[in-house]
Formats: C-alpha cells, sequence, structure tokens
C-alpha cells in the first residue's frame, strides 16, 4: 500500500515542500530511502523503526520504499523521521490517509518513540503558511519559535503514540499560540566605561547609523568593554527584522529549545582564532557563520589584527552586499548577513605603541607587518576610526557622572526613526548605512557647504569613492542624532576625523 505525507526541508534560511511517499509490498524485509537522501536521512530507519514497535504498533516484516521528492534535491537532517513513521503506519492501514490530509509534519524520533526538536523550525512554518496547510505538526519545544509565524496553525504531541492516538479521533491536538511574546534581555550599561568620551560618540553614531566602527589602543583602554555595551544602545528588532535573525539562528542550531525569542539585536564575539568556515559559513549543509548569525546585529571581533589576512578580508563582500553566498557543485546557498562590524585592535603587536606612559619594544617593521594585516580594501568598508587611549587609573576611584545607556539609546532610536521615514519608499533600507549612493545624494539634504568641504577634504585624504559615499552617510549619521534636517558642514567635517586611521606615534 502506498501512503503520502506532506513536510519540508531547509536550504539556507528559506524551506521548500518535500513529499514524503512510503510503500509497503511484500517480499523480503528491507529498507530503502530514495530521493538524494544525506546519512542523517537514512539513518531514520533504525530510529523510525524503534519508535514504532516501542510505542505499541505492529510493524509487519515486509519491503519498505521511502521516496523524499522532489529528489533531485539534496535532504539532509532528522526532521523526517516523524512524516516517514506517520506515512509508514498510514500505508500499514494503522492511520486513516484522511486524517493526515492537509498535514504538514516534521520532527525527530527518539527509540522510545518521543517527539524530538529540530532546526529550521520557523522557515518549515513559514513555508507551512505559504503552502496553506491545514496545520504544522513540530516538536513541542519548537513551538515558541514556530508561533511567531501567526498565519499557520501549530500542533505538537510529546510521542509519536499521543499524536497518533489525535489523529485517529479526527485531529491533532492544537497548539494556543495566542501569546507571541519575545523577552527583553537585562544588557551592559555603558555608564560602566570610565571616561573615553571620544569612544561613546562614535559608537553612539555606529549605533545610529549602522555603521562599521574600528577601535585602536593599548590593552585594558576599555575596547571590550565599549564593545559590548553597544546591544545596550541599539534599536530592538523589529518584527520583520526579528522574523530574519530567529530563521538564521533556528537554521543554525543556536536557538535553545522552548525559549522565546529575544528584539535584542545579536551580538557575535568569536574567538580570534575562528576559521574561515567559521566566519563566514560552510560545511555540511552548508551551515550560517558568525557573520550570519550576527545579521541584524553586532559582530565584534576582538584582537582584530590577530586574525589571518585571508579570513578578514573574506567579510570584504557580506560588508558590501549584506550577504554571504557559499557556492557547492550542486548549488549555492546564500545566507543573509547585514551586521555592524565593530573591531578592536592594539596599535601594535606589544600594544604600547603611541602611550605616553609606556615604551614600545616593537620595531618600525614589525608594526607595519601587524597593521598589514587589516587591508586597504577592508579598512575602506569600515566608516568610523577612533582611538581609544588609556584612563588613568585615578579616573577609576572617581565618582561616576557617565551617561546611561538609556539616555543615549533614546537619541539612536530616535535617528533611526528619521532614517526610516527618509528611506520609506527605497526597498531594503533600514538605516543611512545601508542606503544607495544616489538615493542618498537626493534625499540626504547635504547643504552646499557640506558637499564643498567634502569635495575639498577628499583629494587631501586620499579618498575613495567608496569612502567619499561613506563618509556622506555617517554624516547624515551625525545630522540625524542632532535632529538636523540638513547636513551641514560642521557634520561633514566630524565624519572625516573618523576617516583617518589612528597612527602609533
Amino acid at each position: 500500500m502506498l501512503a503520502a505525507v506532506r513536510s519540508a526541508a531547509v536550504l539556507g534560511i528559506e524551506a521548500y515542500a518535500v513529499t514524503v511517499e512510503v510503500d509497503v509490498a511484500a517480499g523480503l524485509p528491507a529498507w530503502t530511502i530514495v530521493g538524494l537522501a544525506s546519512n542523517a536521512v537514512k539513518e531514520a530507519r533504525e530510529r523510525v523503526t524503534a519508535a514504532i514497535t516501542n510505542g505499541g504498533f505492529a510493524l509487519p516484516s515486509r519491503r519498505v520504499t521511502v521516496n523524499l521528492s522532489p529528489a533531485d534535491v539534496k535532504k539532509d537532517g532528522t526532521a523526517f523521521d516523524l512524516p516517514i513513521a506517520l506515512a509508514l503506519l498510514c500505508a500499514m492501514g494503522q492511520l486513516a490517509p484522511e486524517s493526515l490530509a492537509g498535514l504538514v509534519a516534521a520532527g525527530e524520533l527518539g527509540l522510545d518513540g518521543s517527539i524530538r526538536p529540530i532546526r529550521g523550525a520557523l522557515p518549515l512554518a513559514r513555508a507551512a503558511s505559504r503552502d496553506g496547510a491545514r496545520a504544522l505538526v513540530i516538536p513541542a519545544a519548537n513551538v515558541a519559535e514556530a508561533s511567531l509565524v501567526a498565519s499557520v496553525r501549530l500542533s505538537t504531541a510529546p510521542t509519536l503514540a499521543v499524536l497518533v492516538e489525535s489523529l485517529r479521533g479526527g485531529a491533532p491536538p492544537a497548539v494556543a499560540c495566542g501569546n507571541r511574546a519575545v523577552i527583553e534581555e537585562p544588557l551592559l550599561d555603558l555608564a560602566d566605561v570610565v571616561g573615553q568620551g571620544a569612544a561613546k560618540r562614535a559608537l553612539e553614531i555606529a549605533a545610529a547609523g549602522a555603521h562599521n566602527l574600528m577601535m585602536m589602543g593599548p590593552p585594558g583602554a576599555g575596547k571590550t568593554m565599549l564593545a559590548r555595551r553597544l546591544p545596550s544602545i541599539l534599536p530592538a528588532l523589529t518584527e520583520e527584522e526579528l522574523l530574519e535573525v530567529v530563521a538564521v539562528h533556528s537554521v543554525g542550531g543556536t536557538l535553545v529549545p522552548g525559549t522565546l525569542p529575544s528584539r535584542t539585536p545579536p551580538f557575535r564575539a568569536p574567538h580570534h582564532t575562528i576559521s574561515l568556515a567559521g566566519l563566514i559559513g560552510g560545511g555540511p549543509g552548508p551551515r550560517p557563520g558568525e557573520a550570519s548569525l550576527a545579521h541584524r546585529g553586532v559582530l565584534f571581533l576582538d584582537e582584530l589584527l590577530e586574525l589571518p589576512r585571508y579570513v578578514l578580508d573574506a567579510m570584504r563582500q557580506p560588508l558590501e552586499d549584506g550577504r554571504v553566498v557559499i557556492a557547492r557543485a550542486a548549488h549555492a546557498v546564500a545566507f543573509p548577513a547585514r551586521f555592524q562590524l565593530i573591531g578592536a585592535a592594539n596599535p601594535c603587536p606589544c600594544g604600547k605603541a603611541g602611550d605616553p606612559a609606556a615604551s614600545c619594544r616593537c620595531s618600525a617593521a614589525d608594526i607595519e607587518r601587524y597593521r598589514a594585516r587589516l587591508s586597504g580594501p577592508l579598512a575602506d568598508r569600515i566608516d568610523l576610526h577612533v582611538h581609544v587611549g588609556a584612563v588613568r587609573v585615578a579616573a577609576l576611584d572617581a565618582p561616576s557622572s557617565e551617561e546611561r545607556s538609556a539616555d543615549v539609546r533614546e537619541r539612536v532610536v530616535a535617528a533611526r526613526v528619521r532614517q526610516r521615514e527618509r528611506f520609506a519608499e527605497v526597498p531594503g533600507v533600514h538605516a543611512n548605512s545601508e542606503a544607495p549612493a544616489r538615493w542618498l545624494l537626493a534625499l540626504g539634504a547635504f547643504t552646499p557647504g557640506a558637499r564643498a568641504a567634502l569635495n575639498e577634504a577628499a583629494p587631501r585624504l586620499d579618498i575613495s569613492a567608496r569612502g567619499y559615499h561613506r563618509a556622506l552617510r555617517v554624516a547624515r549619521t551625525i545630522a540625524d542624532l542632532d535632529g538636523a534636517a540638513r547636513v551641514e558642514e560642521t557634520a561633514v567635517l566630524e565624519a572625516l576625523r573618523y576617516r583617518a586611521q589612528p597612527v602609533a606615534a
């Protein structure tokens, strides 16, 4: 007998429909799984047979053929366990075919019949909604994630036996998803950082316009503290951005099953020994790297100049295009990667260059070789370069009068609102850093004095065409922070100060 159950597979952060067909025929007992199935999918044979047997169902000795259609696209993961089990029970006559009509099922099975969480539940929910499914049957641990898609009816059960019993009764067990809440994470406060007024100003500008920032200074000056407090002044994710972020993290397997998603922009801080695949993405699947896991958030690279140059240069395309494309022999997978790059580095290998209270032991050649790891094209894509000097120890004991993150965040949110209103008719633009040059020049409201100041400074500072437009974007952000409708010369001059990279004395 033949039976079929609808399911879905994830490619990148999108899901496409898959039909799981099971045929049970007379013959020697055997299992065959076809349809470009990976090893993880082929191992479903052992999990499904044990789950069905331990769930109290009869499993006669027959020849079982499983086809995953379309058969010319590779299938990976353990999410096909549940639809294979349901189709097999239907093919053996233990479940009525009409009970599975319109359902989309996905889930991993334990040997005891328990339904366990999977990766990519949010893309599956979006695909089920798009295809008009009657209900999406998923593990209970994935409900909080999938419930972000309000237009799909969710169903779950703790075990295969409970699910089958509900289907025999006429309908899968429904899940109440009236509370599609998200959490607000407690964040570090910018007031914890003593001094560093110039660096805090640069951090505020970076947050307001989603600009990339490079901080250079001696060890212990507060570069890492500043970077880790950036999420505390960033606006909360919008509904659209939240869905994008959760989809990437779901596919990447970084979501903790059963937890509510957070509206706080993601903050990723990989170690400087990270590989190229770990940063950009790859491996079996492939899976998203840190650049994509930081989508709509912050990618913080501490000790940036300790990373190999070829790893750093791999970020050129994501910084420019906002996405990563991983090509394989049979297909190419695109992951979103619209992140803010925040880098921190010492001025030299020993970290003392330019510090008047210390003596640098590095030669000029050592310093040049060290800084050469940040290539010119990558440095050109960083909007703000700022020096973070050492803090006097005496200042650490003084009464705190630093501005709190909440106050800075109000200005940042107000600036982002102005940007969204300005570029409301430009698709895909959320902040000044993303605005195409022609739209920036058309809508930016730059005064003649501002343009003249930039045109005069560009040859002297050896600013490239890319740097020219990035300076305009930073100037527009500075004006937004000030609440100014037009960009004046002072905003351009401040933006130009951040184009020059800090040089050790």
